[in-house]
């Protein structure tokens, strides 16, 4: 018989109970004596298998202490649940608790070991109406491994349920204290680790109430038990990230002698680089081709290995040389597969299946393994070795190297490969299309960039996480932040629907996609909603990797940009404030120039289409000097007063911004709100090292997601 896998109330208690935490003094009937005096006020519970609502099913009753006449209750309850085996007739004391007319004060709490993040607490009204609720007042999510009691108390004192048992609420008196809301919450975070060791999956306690003294206790307790999961794959060779992001060789297998093929297009971009001289190919029967050394098949690499193979060969034969090099025993640090149909929708013979068996069981045993990028991979970009093996031609693409402090990683190549097309100026350590994620998953690459002391800044775009590697990606995250490194994410596939209540139980009041973005910015993610605040976001941090503006000055000559900057300056950072003194030094500034009488010596501060570059960079180290964190310059370049057209004077003029950003330490960018016609002006405050932008909207958009880090 299979063991039952339900975690009944009677067990539910004794674990909160060991961890500390207040339950109703109960006992079984069938277990001896109990600890109620005869005619005190009891509930009565028939506790069976996989019974999750008694009452629903008449296995609750309230009456005085009397242990005769409830053995005969408890045999009808087992009369009226026939399909589930019995466990026996569980007595509770009878709580009385505190309740609010027109208020919910009744909690429900979650404890759940969530395959991908880990164990959550999960805390939302509770009672019988936890659904309506929930969509009014969404429930709180706190992964143990990341947040602590003190860090979820804080939020719950901000929550409808927690403002109500405080009396934070209007007009209402305190049912409880912050001092027993945290010796609660300590009390859970405590009986995740019963938990853990008892095997239990999922804990659910509906309803938690507030006791006549104030300390929260939990009415009913059910959940899940499941056997612990199979042993964790042991972790590639470290090694893999240097083999990948710096390889010394480097071996192709798939270039055809037909131009165009996705093979022939990685070989042309890889000969451009510094690696050319140190670059073979796999070409059975030939002993060089196109003028490249050749091997005759894989198994030719046991005796002479590379750090990176390439692999852009069919799904099939894709396999067979991955399981080939396992058998040999070496022969490639790291492999980068660029064929689809392994794993995914077109594998039709469960050829992901096998390849995945294949590098596990190698790990397991100890056995030489390599580490696998992809499979449906478009390729990576490393500037230090100028390194192109993205199958994207060049006159699309032309990528020349800009070595810099930012990371890209991306599951999808067509998201990778536009970021590097409209972000030519981003200084970059390395960018991979990590593809399907088939062994080397995210966290790894996160892992790898942690370890890189030339990584300060990571952005990532990803559509799923594989299995079990939400958690990992947040530990990653953590030790980056640690470290002093930024790590910002955008994730696809989100999704609105499922973010209210979906049934009672907790588990299901929260959305994979809000479950998802609690773990990354409580392990210090930056999440940007939207792409083109992804976008912007990076352009900032690729210029500036340290610091967290929270206070911005805004210097335009147009008005419409003062106003909506103003308006957008909300949230988590504000506009920059002058001291009493300043606007005389500013007044003094604007008289410098030829603007008295154009422009008020306030803030955000419009110099008006009257002012140069001259006036631009005074007012600039002006605001540099004040409480501002961030300056962004608004630029509408129609004005004659900009030199917009000649390279020779607004070239200086970028780089004497960059130069006072520099020198006090804080963050400028340029906004440029005009047209095509002044791409090339935008370029070249680029190449002066600023992040530029189309408009004042995007670049306040992208400090808004760096205020936001958790």
């Amino acid at each position: 018989m299979t063991p039952s896998r339900f975690l009944h109330e009677g067990r539910a208690y004794a674990l909160l109970a060991a961890a500390g935490l207040r339950v109703p003094r109960h006992g079984f009937l069938e277990s001896g004596p109990l600890p109620f005096a005869p005619g005190e006020p009891i509930v009565l519970k028939g506790i069976a298998d996989e019974l999750w609502h008694k009452s629903d099913k008449g296995a609750v009753a309230f009456a005085p202490f009397d242990a005769r006449a409830l053995r005969v209750e408890a045999e009808a309850m087992k009369a009226r649940v026939p399909e589930h085996p019995w466990i026996g007739g569980l007595v509770c004391e009878k709580v009385a608790f505190q309740r609010l007319p027109g208020l919910p004060t009744e909690a429900l709490v979650s404890l759940k070991r969530d395959p991908d993040a880990g164990w959550m607490v999960v805390c939302g009204i509770g009672g019988l109406q936890a659904d309506a609720w929930a969509a009014l007042a969404p429930p709180l999510l706190w992964p143990v491994a990341l947040a602590t009691p003190e860090q979820a108390l804080a939020e719950l004192k901000a929550h409808w349920l927690g403002r109500t048992w405080l009396g934070l609420q209007r007009g209402t008196a305190a049912l409880t204290d912050e001092a027993k809301l945290l010796a609660f919450l300590q009390g859970l975070w405590r009986a995740v680790d019963g938990l853990a060791r008892a095997g239990v999956t999922l804990l659910e306690l509906n309803p938690v109430v507030l006791d006549a003294e104030g300390l929260p206790t939990a009415l009913d307790g059910v959940g899940t038990l499941a056997p612990e999961g199979g042993d964790t794959p042991a972790a590639p060779d470290p090694a893999w990230y240097r083999a990948l992001v710096a390889p010394r060789d480097l071996v192709i297998a798939g270039v055809s002698s037909r131009e165009g093929t996705v093979g022939r297009i990685i070989l042309e971009n890889v000969q451009r680089s510094s690696l050319k001289a140190a670059l073979r190919l796999i070409k059975p029967g030939a002993a060089e081709f196109l003028g490249l050394p050749c091997l005759g098949s894989v198994a030719d690499l046991a005796a002479a290995p590379t750090d990176q193979l390439i692999v852009s060969l069919p799904a099939a034969q894709t396999l067979e040389l991955v399981e080939q090099l396992c058998r040999q025993g070496g022969g490639a640090t790291v492999v980068y597969i660029v064929a689809g149909g392994l794993g995914d929708g077109a594998d039709t013979e469960g050829l992901g299946q096998r390849l995945v068996a294949c590098l596990e069981a190698h790990r397991r045993t100890g056995k030489w393994t390599p580490a696998l990028v992809g499979p449906n991979g478009l390729g990576l970009y490393s500037p230090d070795l100028d390194l192109n093996t993205l199958f994207i031609p060049d006159e699309k693409l032309p990528l020349r190297p800009r070595p810099g402090h930012a990371a890209l990683v991306s599951q999808s190549g067509a998201f990778l490969i536009t970021r590097l097309s409209r972000r030519p100026e981003l200084g970059l350590r390395a960018a991979v299309a990590i593809g399907n994620q088939m062994d080397l998953r995210c966290s790894d690459f996160l892992r790898g960039f942690g370890e890189d002391p030339a990584v300060q800044v990571v952005g990532a775009y990803l559509e799923g996480f594989a299995p079990g590697d939400l958690q990992a990606t947040a530990a990653a995250t953590a030790h980056l932040r640690a470290s002093g490194r930024r790590v910002l994410l955008y994730k696809g596939g989100r999704s609105q629907e499922g973010m209210a209540a979906a049934s009672s139980h907790t588990g299901a009041l929260a959305g994979d996609a809000a479950l998802q973005a609690s773990v990354l910015r409580r392990s210090g993610a930056m999440l940007a909603e939207r792409i083109e605040a992804f976008d912007a976001a990076l352009s900032w941090l690729g210029a500036y990797a340290k610091g967290t503006p929270r206070r911005i000055a805004i210097v335009t000559n147009a008005g419409f940009e003062s106003v909506a900057s103003a308006d957008l300056l909300t949230g988590p950072f504000r506009g920059a404030r002058l001291t009493e003194a300043e606007p005389a030094r500013l007044t003094a500034l604007i008289e410098a120039h030829g603007l008295a009488g154009l422009v008020s010596p306030r803030l955000p501060l419009d110099l008006t289409p009257m002012a140069d570059e001259a006036a631009y960079l005074a007012s600039t180290q002006f605001l540099l000097e004040t409480e501002a964190d961030a300056v962004v310059v608004g630029l509408v370049p129609l004005t004659r007063r900009l030199a917009t057209a000649d390279p020779t004077a607004f070239g200086p003029f970028a780089r004497a911004l960059k130069e006072l950003a520099a020198a006090r330490g804080k963050w400028v960018g340029v906004a440029v709100e005009g047209g095509a016609i002044y791409d090339a002006y935008r370029q070249g405050l680029r190449e002066a090292g600023l992040p530029v932008f189309l408009t004042m909207e995007e670049a306040l958009e992208g400090l808004r997601v760096i205020a936001s880090e958790y």
